[in-house]
């Protein structure tokens, strides 16, 4: 038997058209802050503002999901011992990884890195957001308060892009806001639910150390694909 959600309210879309010359500085503005943005492994241990967090997920949460299931989680974990056990857990995880499940190919790419099974940043930096994708439902969409849809499974869509447009998202924004992050993603990540205490249809799908860069914090010298080699044009 089929089940019956209402359709959507539909409204005027409020957009905002703007002149050409303001849409190039807008677009070129973004595109110079992101590109100051790097991946950070050294955290200050200053406390983060929780309101700047918050806002920085809402920003994630309004991306776009399959069918609107809005299919994520964002943990947001400061309290000492859950990030004391998340490195522990993940620690181990990336110890077995580094010694017997990454390949020659993928541990010569990682070398120029620098980066090993220790994971001290996990512990340091102020917090920590684990992003969880919903593999599947217990409602059939945001708009259900019927304690009946809660007994059983309803199906979403597009997870996986789903969730990977909101770290997109949510990155950006921590960026944006001033904060340093890392997107750090030990495999398997199965113990992120356990010590979290996520329910089952919850399966890790990106941990972000998110702080202030240490005040001896290095980056690599890399450089990015220049635009002539990432863009085509039909």
């Amino acid at each position: 038997m089929s089940h019956e959600v209402p359709r959507y309210r539909f409204l005027p879309f409020a957009f905002e058209r703007r002149p050409e010359p303001e849409m190039r500085a807008r677009a070129k503005a973004f595109a110079d802050e992101l590109a100051l943005r790097r991946s950070v492994r050294a955290f200050r241990s200053d406390p983060v503002p929780e309101d700047v967090l918050d806002h920085c997920v809402r920003a994630a949460s309004s991306a776009p999901s399959g069918a609107n299931r809005q299919p994520w989680t964002f943990v947001v974990v400061t309290d000492v011992e859950k990030k004391r056990a998340i490195r522990r857990a993940a620690e181990e995880e990336e110890r077995r990884s580094y010694a017997e499940r990454m390949n020659d190919e993928w541990l010569t790419a990682l070398e120029p890195l620098g980066t090993n099974w220790e994971k001290p940043f996990l512990e340091t930096a102020p917090a920590l957001i684990v992003v969880f994708r919903h593999a599947y439902s217990c409602a059939p969409g945001p708009w259900s308060t019927s304690s009946a849809d809660h007994e059983r499974r309803f199906q979403n869509y597009y997870t996986q892009e789903s969730v990977g447009i909101a770290c997109g998202f949510l990155i950006a924004a921590l960026h944006h806001a001033g904060l340093a992050t890392l997107t750090h993603t030990p495999s398997p990540m199965g113990f992120l639910g356990r010590v979290l205490g996520r329910p089952e249809n919850e399966k890790a799908f990106l941990l972000l150390p998110v702080g202030y860069p240490a005040e001896d914090c290095t980056v690599p010298d890399i450089a990015r694909k220049p635009i002539e080699l990432v863009r085509v044009r039909v």
